[in-house]
C-alpha cells in the first residue's frame, strides 16, 4: 500500500479511537471506554494513575455519583506517527453537569497518549491528561415538553441503527 495512504488510514484510525473513548465516557459504556486501550495501557488522569482496569473501576463511579452529565469535544489533534507506533496530543473542552447543584464544571485537558498498533488495530498504550484551565458556570436550566433528551446509557438514541 503506499505509504501516504497508510498514514492516512492510520491516522483515521486513531481519531476513530479518540471520537470512542468520549463516546463511551459520555454515555458511560465502560465496554467502549475499555476497548480504546490495549489490555496493558497505562493512564495517569489528574488524581488518578494506573492500568486500564484500575482507571474503569475508578472513573465509573466517579461519573456516576458527581455528574448527572458529561460532554466531551475533541478539538486540535496532532499524530506523529512512526511505523506502530504514534505520539499523539489532543486538545478536549470537557463539560460536567454536577449533580448535587445547579453547576456546570468544564476544563480544558489535552490528551498526551501513546498509540500503538497491534494485530493491525491501534489503541491507546499510554495516556496523560494535562489539565490546562477550568471553571465553573452556574447551570440547572431545563428543556421544554417535547425535547428528545440524551441518556446516559445504550438507550441514548446515538445507540439506535437502521
Amino acid at each position: 500500500m503506499d505509504a501516504q495512504i497508510r498514514g492516512l488510514l492510520d491516522r483515521q484510525a486513531i481519531s476513530d479511537v479518540l471520537v470512542r473513548y468520549a463516546r463511551g465516557i459520555d454515555r458511560l459504556d465502560m465496554e467502549l471506554v475499555r476497548s480504546c486501550y490495549h489490555a496493558d495501557a497505562h493512564d495517569n488522569h489528574g488524581s488518578f494513575s494506573g492500568t486500564v482496569d484500575e482507571f474503569i473501576a475508578w472513573v465509573e463511579p466517579a461519573l456516576t455519583e458527581r455528574f448527572e452529565s458529561t460532554m466531551h469535544f475533541l478539538g486540535n489533534t496532532v499524530i506523529d506517527l512512526d511505523g506502530d507506533r504514534a505520539d499523539v496530543e489532543t486538545y478536549c473542552v470537557a463539560m460536567h453537569r454536577l449533580r448535587e447543584q445547579p453547576t456546570d464544571w468544564l476544563a480544558g485537558v489535552r490528551y498526551v497518549d501513546v498509540f500503538e498498533r497491534r494485530s493491525d488495530e491501534w489503541r491507546i498504550a499510554d495516556r496523560t491528561v494535562v489539565f490546562d484551565w477550568a471553571r465553573t458556570a452556574p447551570g440547572g436550566e431545563s428543556f421544554e415538553a417535547g425535547y428528545l433528551l440524551g441518556t446516559r446509557d445504550r438507550s441514548d438514541v446515538s445507540y439506535r441503527r437502521s
